[in-house]
């Protein structure tokens, strides 16, 4: 019954997961549409290319929901472990197109504070003030999940970024309409950019560490070790591997000495069941009589 409840929890919080995918896209999509109508009536480059910018965060929602979808296909004879880590590579592409963006709007920031330009009317606060809704709604649907999944982190970074972005124009449009102070803008700019920034180096680090097969954040393999170690009928262990299958699963594999080889189910259960208290559910045991001297020959 248990394992029914579980299931059931798993399943819907995959279809509010997609459900919140779907309303981000949408919402995305009808904004880069209104901000390049704008941008094209009112002759301003700063919307056009605002809206290509958010383009790309369309791709990138479009992407990690691709990624979202695969991680739910069933294993099969050429992919052992399904598609989940399709979550780990389309992580670290999102967090590329986050610094790339940064770049955009640090060199634009950079163009603004050599050759300042006047705010070009209320008509871009107006739909800075739009993008700053959306983006605010978005990061919003993403939000209670993005601690839990590196996909979903990069998403609500995304759209969190953006609402930032869209909050300094507003902001910098309203300074400069009562003050003059066209320099504001790039300043905006350049301190959302620095924001941007911190939160993305973290979520990059954490990518290639799961790319390249890294222990995942938030797992000691010291304290696993220990774990397996301190457990009743265990000599000790050695060539423990631990790594991500995907930004939400992990694995581990290791070799198990015991006292005792007939209790090797029972030993079993009781490690597995530890284990998947440590986030750990995906575990491969090699057991080993304590008489037997594993080397790198002979393992």
């Amino acid at each position: 019954m248990e394992m029914h409840i579980h299931e059931h929890h798993n399943l819907l919080k995959r279809d509010s997961l997609h459900k919140a995918f779907l309303w981000g896209i949408a919402l995305n999509v009808i904004f880069v549409l209104v901000e390049f109508f704008f941008g094209f009536l009112s002759d301003s480059m700063g919307l056009l290319s605002d809206a290509g910018h958010n383009l790309g965060d369309v791709a990138s929602l479009v992407l990690a929901l691709l990624a979202f979808r695969l991680s739910g296909i069933n294993p099969n004879k050429r992919f052992t472990y399904g598609y989940k880590r399709s979550t780990i590579l389309v992580s670290l592409v999102n967090s590329v197109i986050l610094l790339v963006a940064v770049v955009f709007i640090i060199v634009e920031s950079i163009s603004k504070i050599l050759n300042p330009v006047p705010v070009e009317g209320g008509t871009i606060i107006i739909v800075a003030g739009i993008g700053v809704v959306v983006n605010a709604v978005t990061a919003l649907l993403f939000m209670r999940d993005k601690d839990k999944d590196m996909n979903v982190k990069g998403a609500y970074l995304h759209m969190a970024a953006d609402a930032l972005v869209s909050i300094g124009v507003v902001v910098s449009g309203i300074i400069i309409s009562f003050t003059g102070w066209y320099i504001i803008d790039p300043v905006i700019g350049l301190a959302v950019a620095v924001i941007i920034i911190f939160s993305t180096v973290e979520l990059l680090g954490d990518s290639l560490r799961l790319a390249l097969d890294g222990v995942p954040r938030g797992i000691d393999p010291a304290a696993i070790e220990r774990e397996i170690d301190s457990q009743d009928g265990v000599s000790g262990s050695h060539h423990i591997h631990i790594w991500a299958l995907s930004t939400t699963e992990t694995a581990l594999t290791a070799h198990v000495v015991l006292y005792d080889i007939s209790r090797m189910e029972e030993i079993k259960h009781i490690l597995k069941q530890k284990l998947k208290h440590d986030g750990i559910c995906h575990v491969t045991f090699e057991f080993e009589d304590e008489s037997y001297v594993c080397d790198d020959k002979n393992c």
